[in-house]
């Protein structure tokens, strides 16, 4: 038997492509004595994509497929042909997934349909027919291409539901989940029955809330105890908590603020999202024990809560409360900030060369015997560089030239043979030997 598994946090290695190589070539016709130069560029590396999709509901696949690789670009031709650019790969995710990488919130899916370029593929090397001038006819240089990003990606799957159920186990939330919507969660007489988080659609008037059975809550849930630890993420983006507290329990204050607590620990921004209070499985109470129930709720409750009284198994109390839950979703979706739409498809802000920063820095490490050069612009050039070409060497030192790195090398100490490393590129000598 299959067992399907609700997985919400996975790590993955993603590899963007490689930009192609530019090629060294020159023209050789018939009649033509020097044929020029007619290298081809090389072909810009594949995204890796996300796209957030409503038809996943885990991160499970990313379990069995650790490593995500775009198709690298191909590499120039002769007769000025460019190279192809390799094809991106397009990943599916559940729509609430969060993309970190070293810790830091890069992407944040949250709508079905969109996307994000998780890693960015790696441009092309230009061909030698691209640095033909007046003063350089035959050039016998090309560009390497880029590597495309290349990271391990934490992901992490939170919910995004109107209300989220919170409670203790067995306060009812599965059976309530189930009756007033098309949730079919594992439902039975005793605690921790729901060990996923469950969603459903709930219909209403002329209208609809999307509904999340969180995994119940105990005392310590978000020091690790329990199962809420781990699934207490998934109450951070609902709009509205609806508590559900077991009319047979003895202590129903005491029970509520427990969880409260719990909340509180987890999230101090928990604390403050609307909420409604329900007293679960009233069918067959006498009004006077619901009522004493309902009054010792309401010494510990904000004096706005809204309470009910419901039996799902009698279908009693139903549409009130959801009335109630939808009214708080839309006054809560009312007051979030709107973001402005804007036309533009593109989903990262890249910088083009020319934008890119001609700040550098010369450092001389001791240690390793080596000037140290690091700067946006002249490493982007480094990269490209191909060190088994001296034509390709010496421009990059033309450029150093130009950039003014050269005259700081000097002043520092260097001299002709001192070794050079920029970024993380090769190492060569300030001048050619």
């Amino acid at each position: 038997m299959v067992i399907d598994m609700f997985v919400d946090t996975a790590k993955v290695q993603v590899q963007a492509g490689k930009g192609g190589d530019g090629a060294v070539s020159f023209r050789h016709e018939i009649y033509v004595d020097k044929g020029g130069p007619d290298g081809g560029d090389g072909g810009r590396g594949g995204d890796v994509i996300f796209v957030a999709t409503e038809s996943l509901n885990t991160l499970l696949d990313f379990r069995y497929k650790p490593e995500l690789k775009a198709q690298p670009g191909a590499g120039g031709s002769k007769r000025r042909s460019a190279g192809r650019s390799g094809q991106s790969l397009y990943v599916k995710v559940p729509v609430g997934t969060i993309v970190r990488r070293d810790g830091e919130v890069i992407a944040d899916l949250t709508e079905d349909g969109q996307q994000f370029v998780v890693a960015q593929g790696g441009d092309g090397g230009f061909g030698n027919a691209h640095f033909k001038s007046s003063v350089r006819q035959t050039p016998r240089m090309a560009e390497l291409g880029e590597p495309g990003d290349a990271f391990e990606a934490e992901l992490e799957l939170k919910l995004l539901a109107d209300v989220g159920l919170v409670g203790f186990p067995n306060a009812g939330k599965s059976t309530f989940l189930s009756v007033v919507t098309n949730a079919r969660p594992e439902i039975a007489d005793y605690a921790f029955t729901t060990l996923t988080p469950n969603l459903g659609v709930a219909d209403i008037d002329d209208g609809s809330i999307l509904i999340a059975d969180i995994p119940g809550l105990i005392e310590g849930a978000s020091e690790g105890k329990g199962l809420g630890d781990a699934f207490l993420r998934h109450v951070e983006r609902t709009a509205v908590l609806l508590h559900l507290v077991d009319a047979y329990t003895d202590d129903v204050a005491g029970a509520y603020l427990t969880i409260r607590n719990e909340l509180q620990k987890y999230s101090p921004e928990l604390a403050t999202r609307p909420e409604v209070v329900a007293l679960t499985k009233c069918e067959g109470l006498d009004d006077d024990i619901i009522k004493m129930q309902m009054d010792e709720l309401r010494t510990v409750v904000q004096p706005d809560t809204e309470l009910f009284t419901l039996s799902s198994t009698a279908h009693q109390g139903l549409k009130e409360i959801l009335r109630a839950l939808r009214a708080k979703v839309l006054a809560v979706r009312a007051a979030e900030p709107q973001i402005e739409e804007v036309e533009d498809d593109s989903d990262v802000i890249t910088l083009s060369e020319k934008e890119l920063s001609t700040h550098w820095e010369v450092e001389y490490l001791k240690d390793e015997n080596l000037y140290q050069v690091n700067g946006e612009k002249i490493e982007k050039f480094a990269r490209r560089t191909n060190y088994d070409q001296f034509e390709s060497v010496n421009r990059l030192r033309d450029i150093m030239r130009k950039l003014g790195i050269f005259h700081d090398l000097t002043r520092k100490g260097a001299t002709g043979e001192s070794v050079i490393r920029i970024g993380n590129s090769h190492e060569f000598n300030l001048t050619e030997q």
